[in-house]
Parts: C-alpha cells; sequence; structure tokens
C-alpha cells in the first residue's frame, strides 16, 4: 500500500518544530520544546486525523514524564521525536507502544542537533562581545535574539523537512510490509515498557515523604470517582486547584516563620 505526506504537510511540521527549537515564541516554545503534546495536535492537524495522532501523542508523553535539561539541553527532544513518530503511526496506523518505540532514537538524533545548534551559537558571541563593549542595543538584540533562532530555524527546517517527506513514508511503508512479522512484535513490545521510565522519573519526585499524600490523594480519588466517570480534564483541574491552595497555604506559613 502506497503510504505519503505531501511536501506542504512536511514542511509546516517541520516549520513549527523549527520554532519551537529556535524558542521563536519565547519562554512559552520552551515548554512546548519539553512536551510532545502540542507537537502532536499540529501534526493531527495538518494531517487531518487528530484523535490517533493525540493517542499516539499521549503515549509518547508518558516516557517524557519528569524529564529535565541540565544546562539546557535534553538527553531527548520530545518535540523532534513527535514531529517523525506520530506521521509514521498515523501513515502506518500503528499501535502507540509501536510508535514509543521510534520516537526514542529520533528524540535522541533530535538532541545531537540541539547540541550542534549550540556549537553554531558560540561563533555568534564574538559578536555580541563586540556590541556589548560598543553598547550597541540593537547589536546586542540582533546577537542574542535574532541571530540564534535564524541559526536554529535554518538547522532544524531542512532537518525536519527531509525527514518527514523522504523519510517517514519510507519507514510507514517498511512497517507496513513487517506488520505481522518479528519486528513489528519486537516495536511493540520495547515500547510498551518505556513508559516505565517516564513514571519511574514522576516517581521519584512524588515519592519524597511530603509529597506521598497527594500520590494517595489522587489514587483514592480515581476509586472514589470512578463510577461517576469522571475525565482526566475535570481531575487536572481538580489537581490544579488543590496545587494552588497547598501554595498559598505553605507560603503562608513560611510569611509568619519569618515574623
Amino acid at each position: 500500500m502506497h503510504v505519503s505526506i505531501s511536501a506542504s504537510q512536511a514542511a509546516i511540521i517541520a516549520l513549527w518544530v523549527a520554532i519551537v527549537e529556535a524558542r521563536a515564541l519565547g519562554y512559552s516554545t520552551l515548554m512546548l520544546r519539553f512536551t510532545p503534546l502540542m507537537t502532536g495536535l499540529v501534526v493531527g492537524i495538518v494531517m487531518h486525523d487528530v484523535p490517533k495522532a493525540m493517542i499516539v501523542t499521549a503515549a509518547i508523553q508518558l516516557i517524557y514524564m519528569g524529564l529535565i535539561a541540565p544546562g539546557g539541553t535534553l538527553p531527548s527532544e520530545p518535540a523532534v521525536a513527535a514531529s517523525i513518530a506520530v506521521p509514521v503511526a498515523v501513515l502506518a496506523n500503528l499501535d502507540p507502544s509501536a510508535a514509543i518505540a521510534i520516537a526514542v532514537p529520533v528524540g535522541l538524533l533530535g538532541s545531537y542537533l540541539y547540541s550542534f545548534r549550540f556549537l553554531l551559537n558560540t561563533f555568534i558571541l564574538r559578536l555580541t562581545d563586540k556590541y556589548a563593549e560598543e553598547l550597541n542595543d540593537r547589536g546586542l538584540t540582533l546577537t542574542i535574539i535574532g541571530l540564534p533562532i535564524l541559526v536554529s530555524l535554518v538547522l532544524f527546517f531542512p532537518a525536519i523537512f527531509i525527514a518527514l517527506y523522504k523519510g517517514t513514508p519510507l519507514i510507514a511503508a517498511l512497517i507496513k510490509t513487517v506488520t505481522a512479522g518479528k519486528l513489528f512484535h519486537v516495536l511493540t513490545v520495547i515500547g510498551g515498557g518505556l513508559p516505565a521510565l517516564g513514571i519511574a522519573l514522576t516517581l521519584t519526585v512524588i515519592g519524597k515523604r511530603k509529597f506521598v499524600v497527594f500520590f494517595l490523594l489522587a489514587y483514592f480519588m480515581a476509586v472514589i470517582l470512578k463510577s461517576l466517570n469522571v475525565n482526566t480534564v475535570t481531575y487536572a483541574i481538580l489537581g490544579g486547584i488543590i496545587a494552588y491552595l497547598y501554595v498559598i497555604f505553605t507560603s503562608n506559613e513560611a510569611d509568619s516563620q519569618q515574623i
């Protein structure tokens, strides 16, 4: 069966990833880089299959739960991983577990590309130092904001576009031909186990003694409210309210102790 992605679809997705990786939209793009969810939504809209794209992206999100970026670099780039793995899953009608196994190596390659971006930015620092000595505001804006964004766009857009337009259909077609074979089974098994990594990272945070009560609260709320068919959005709102109250009460306690 012939599977393909159009040049315009590949270009839109590649442009989105390049903008996210460049942080061109300010601090908001920093969080977009840390999570595959928004990239998955963009892919779903572009490929006209939002439900399938979000199901796959939700599975990919599990392996990046608790991920941090020491020094600004991630061990894997979630946005890059989703930009390739989700289109492959949509085109080949992949199981989310198998898509996870594709996302991991792609995300790893994306981290190498991001690190290379840092290397390129070091050459811009000479101009930054020069403009700083001259007290040139426009020059500093150009070298601190403009040129790094341009470097990232030039670096990520062609790479993601080529990977999508040329590579994604090939991967999807290959998977379609071996769906019943051992390779597909191996991908599914490996992918099914990878979310445990993200869950384990999250548990290291909520496993702290003072946070265990929130884990127990969430568990028993899920058990008690199961018959009401409460959806995830409602749980998220309740969690946000509880977190807000926790911050208010703990900050008030800290203020009273200082007084």
